[in-house]
């Protein structure tokens, strides 16, 4: 009799954790993760988004804008975005934020914008004219 009892004493040291101590393990883990983690992902987040976006105004100016001029010699300008669409592998006008991309052609195209089009994403805070816009006419900003 004395064995079963001193064979469930030594059982009882050697228990392991209980769920409850692995799940505040886990929780703790996932709120360090989330302080240093989370905020780089997020960034690279957003940047991905503004390399998409950039790729998508690229796209449209330097790839559909010549197969239109060249469909379409008589015209100097589509009259939207839209027409360039068939072009392209996209079939919306908006960049990554859900904002419309904005067109400039003929006398509204900006003196820094060489060839016949310039595109424009308003950027992550959907605003025109600040300093997140995107335009096809700045290629590698980052690297200015």
């Amino acid at each position: 009799m004395k064995r079963t009892t001193q064979a469930r004493i030594a059982a009882r040291g050697q228990r392991g954790m209980t769920l409850l101590e692995i799940m505040i393990v886990l929780a703790i883990i996932a709120l360090v993760m989330g302080f240093l983690v989370g905020p780089k992902v997020f960034q690279s987040f957003q940047q991905a988004k503004g390399d998409t976006a950039s790729a998508i105004i690229q796209q449209f100016a330097y790839e559909a804008f010549p197969r239109w001029s060249a469909a379409n010699p008589t015209k100097g300008c589509p009259s939207s975005l839209q027409e360039l669409t068939k072009y392209m592998n996209k079939e919306d006008t908006k960049d990554p934020w859900g904002n419309e991309l904005i067109m400039f052609c003929g006398d509204s195209l900006p003196p820094e914008a060489k060839g016949g089009i310039g595109i424009l994403s308003k950027g992550p805070d959907g605003k025109q004219g600040t300093e997140d816009d995107i335009k096809s006419w700045e290629r590698n900003k980052e690297s200015k």
